[in-house]
């Protein structure tokens, strides 16, 4: 069948390739969340070496661009839009670079001890990086599943500030509603309270609350602004 514009073109069935990026998307945005709560206490600590010290700090810059930037990448993902495979590619292989500089910069600088675990660590999110590449690559089945026009996407601007205004709101909720959970959990199982044992893991619960409500609510509020913008489109 063909229309007045030539040819219908006949999209191939998506047999589930093209989540395989958006779900790793997704998990590297939460590691990187996870780095911020874990390394924020670090942060204005006295008498750190000066490896140590440029290391957390450029550890912290590069987990806020890959939150932000993951969040714009999701907006272009829920709304399938053509520019999701090209600029994936170039945030992964960012992602990549800034692995390999930070571990060499970890193995070279004094005061840092060597890790075998760290190296295979690195080395399986390089892997996993570069098959979420290869699955989006031009004519492959994942890639063909992103056809909309680029005008039907919103602005990157509107994604980031829905992506903050949700990550802001999703974190709060997540933290009280985290830490009513382990109060709760820790007055049900009669935990002990010797030495703050059942406020620690009130504590930890609210934090695990909060990095789930951070990337939920900036997932969910991307996915709500980008569908939005398809119904008025329609």
């Amino acid at each position: 069948m063909t229309s007045s514009n030539g040819p219908t073109p006949v999209r191939r069935p998506d047999s589930g390739l093209s989540f395989v990026p958006v779900g790793w998307l997704v998990f590297v945005m939460a590691w990187s969340v996870y780095g911020l709560i874990s390394v924020w206490p670090a942060v204005g600590a006295t008498g750190l070496p000066d490896s140590v010290f440029y290391l957390i700090y450029g550890g912290l810059a590069v987990d806020i661009v890959t939150v932000l930037w993951g969040l714009y990448l999701l907006g272009l993902a829920f709304g399938r839009s053509a520019r999701f495979p090209r600029r994936f590619t170039i945030w992964q292989i960012s992602i990549i670079v800034g692995l390999l500089v930070i571990h060499a910069y970890a193995l070279t600088a004094p005061g840092f001890v060597f890790s075998s675990q760290a190296l295979v660590i690195t080395g399986a999110e390089i892997a996993i990086g570069a098959l979420c590449i290869y699955l989006l690559r031009r004519g492959s089945e994942a890639d063909a599943v992103y056809v909309n026009p680029e005008t039907e996407s919103p602005s990157a601007f509107v994604s980031v500030i829905a992506a903050l205004l949700g990550i802001v709101l999703g974190a709060v909720i997540g933290a009280v509603g985290g830490v009513a959970i382990g109060s709760v959990i820790a007055e049900a199982t009669e935990m002990s309270c010797f030495e703050g044992a059942c406020g620690y893991f009130a504590v930890f619960t609210g934090l695990a609350g909060l990095v789930i409500g951070a990337i939920g609510g900036g997932v969910f509020a991307v996915w709500r602004v980008h569908r939005r913008k398809r119904k008025l489109a329609a």
